[in-house]
């Protein structure tokens, strides 16, 4: 997005925004590796932000920063395998990060205030999966005042350091200062992942200016504190002892993340294997993800070798790509309309790679889920069309158990000699990508239905027509060639109709049944929270609390609860 352009404007133009970037193009942190551990240094441009309305002082941040910090999480375990430990800093004296820029949310629109904390949220939760999953432990060496979204920043990671020299603090001032909640899931993470105490936390989130040294690592805010002298040997002590733990491999090379080509206008987009194309009569994007044209790897070894350009890799690269784009630059587009077209058989010998163990394929089932799960949380209705030439195959597949409504094809078209549309559904629908609820897609369809659950496992690896398809409760409906157009037709002028503010409600209802996480609760409780937060006076108004943020005046509040 061009400099010139206000966040409050975020979203007018497809070309404006990229998530495409590289470490060369890097204007707010610095890399540096040593053996098995990266340091990652947060060091923010104050003026290379997405407006120049507002300065990122103090190593705060806006979307521009977290691009690239997203950036840096997936390249680091695509492109460096032997780096098992990552230490997160601050690369100005005694300030670690002031979190979230006040002026850009005091000036942004709803739509991008919302959007910006949702992408923060996954950029976190990536951290964390990393951590957990990819043996690339994230330690927060916290070398002065984390504030805010600074201090969630630190809490997204496994472990925190502070230093301890009678004047940094860890804070949560968003309610005493702002009037809204920590956007990135800092209250969440304060009770179920560090285990704080209700009341201590309550009593730091509402502490303005909070809590320094020995207070903070007896609340459990912190893992361990420093002094400055020997700050840096204890971060390193630390990192080296969870990177002896980790199971990656001691030397690289990795898979290098070329940078995507995909080329968009006012109509929609066009990438290698997606396609987005937009009817804004409808409110209604279609989606199309071509399956592999030629042979694929067949191992980790070929996999390694295409790197980057394996469809496996491509194709997840692309659709999070095209998602993010629509998210941002599409507010309007409120339905996205899934389709697939190529050969099963190509997508289901594709994917197979991913079942051996080894770290390249562990990390693309994971960036896999990552994608899926973004797509869980998009406010937006999803509908998938099965047609006849669509590959809608195992991974391919999670497309059709990840929509609101899914209509398929009876038979084959009059029109085109494709063949008859068909859903496969492999090892990988039954536990590869799970949900922010930890559950397969399978599973949470079927949630409290062992019995269902135990039916469409025992169809892994058939090719289920139409018909099959309603039969196994996989689709919502079976139409013929003569219906189709008309259908989908109402469908979506019927979703076009309804309010986008009570489909957003109702979709994310729907979608995670099962258990509540530490995700759940971020993407349905705090962004439902938050969402609505960021329309209230007290905060947004012209007396609220973002807009008085530093000028020397106290808000006004609306004192009724509701």
């Amino acid at each position: 997005m061009s400099a010139q352009t206000t966040a409050g404007e975020a979203g007018t133009h497809p070309l404006d925004l990229t998530f495409s970037v590289a470490p060369g193009s890097y204007r707010h942190w610095r890399l540096s590796f040593d053996g098995s551990i990266a340091t990652v240094a947060m060091d923010v441009t104050p003026d290379a932000g997405l407006s120049r309305d507002y300065e990122l002082k103090l190593n705060s941040y806006d979307l521009t920063v977290d691009i690239e910090l997203n950036d840096i999480v997936q390249r680091l375990r695509f492109e460096h395998p032997e780096v098992k430990a990552v230490v997160l800093t601050g690369a100005l004296d005694k300030v670690f990060c002031a979190g979230a820029n006040i002026q850009m949310l005091a000036g942004a629109s709803h739509v991008h205030k919302v959007n910006f904390c949702k992408f923060t949220n996954e950029t976190r939760n990536a951290i964390e999966e990393a951590s957990a999953l990819s043996g690339q432990t994230w330690i927060a060496a916290v070398n002065g005042t984390a504030a805010g979204g600074g201090y969630e920043l630190a809490l997204a990671c496994d472990e925190i350091v502070l230093v301890d020299d009678r004047a940094s603090t860890v804070s949560l001032p968003e309610v005493p200062l702002l009037g809204v909640l920590p956007g990135t899931g800092g209250l969440t993470r304060l009770v179920d992942k560090r285990h704080v105490r209700r009341d201590l936390a309550d009593a730091f989130a509402t502490k303005a200016e909070g809590i320094k040294g020995e207070q903070a690592r007896e609340w459990g805010l912190v893992d361990a504190i420093a002094p400055r002298s020997g700050f840096d040997a204890v971060v390193r002590e630390r990192a080296l002892a969870r990177a002896a733990e980790s199971d990656r491999p001691d030397a690289g090379p990795g898979i290098a993340l070329v940078p995507l080509a995909g080329e968009w206008s006012a109509d929609g987009a066009r990438y290698e294997h997606v396609r987005v194309e937009v009817d804004r009569e409808l409110g209604a994007a279609t989606i199309t993800l071509s399956g592999p044209s030629d042979a694929e790897p067949a191992d980790s070894a070929q996999l390694h070798t295409a790197g980057a350009e394996a469809w496996i890799v491509a194709a997840a690269r692309q659709l999070d790509d095209a998602i993010l784009h629509l998210r941002f630059d599409e507010p309007e587009i409120g339905t996205w309309v899934l389709r697939t077209d190529g050969e099963a058989d190509r997508v289901a010998a594709a994917e197979a790679v991913l079942a051996e163990r080894h770290w390249l394929t562990r990390e693309v089932r994971l960036l896999w889920a990552r994608t899926l799960k973004r797509l869980d949380v998009s406010s937006r209705t999803l509908v998938a069309l099965v047609e006849p030439g669509s590959c809608f195959a195992g991974t391919l597949a999670e497309l059709v158990l990840a929509t609101d409504r899914t209509l398929a094809v009876e038979g084959t078209w009059d029109r085109t000699a494709d063949p008859s549309a068909m859903i496969r559904l492999t090892a990988a629908n039954d536990g590869w990508y799970p949900m922010g609820n930890g559950l397969s897609r399978l599973a949470t369809r079927f949630w409290g239905r062992p019995d269902a659950l135990e039916r469409s496992r025992a169809l892994i690896g058939d090719d289920l027509d139409a018909l099959a398809a309603v039969d196994a409760e996989l689709v919502t409906a079976a139409l013929d060639e003569l219906d189709w157009d008309d259908e989908v037709r109402l469908l979506l002028e019927e979703r076009n109709s309804f309010s986008p503010d009570a489909l957003t409600g109702m979709e994310a209802s729907f979608r995670f049944a099962g258990p509540e996480t530490i995700e759940t609760k971020i993407f349905a409780r705090l962004s439902a929270w938050q969402n609505w937060i960021f329309q209230r006076p007290n905060a947004v108004g012209a007396e609220g609390a973002l807009r008085r943020f530093g000028s020397g005046s106290r808000p006004a509040y609306d004192r009724r609860r509701v």
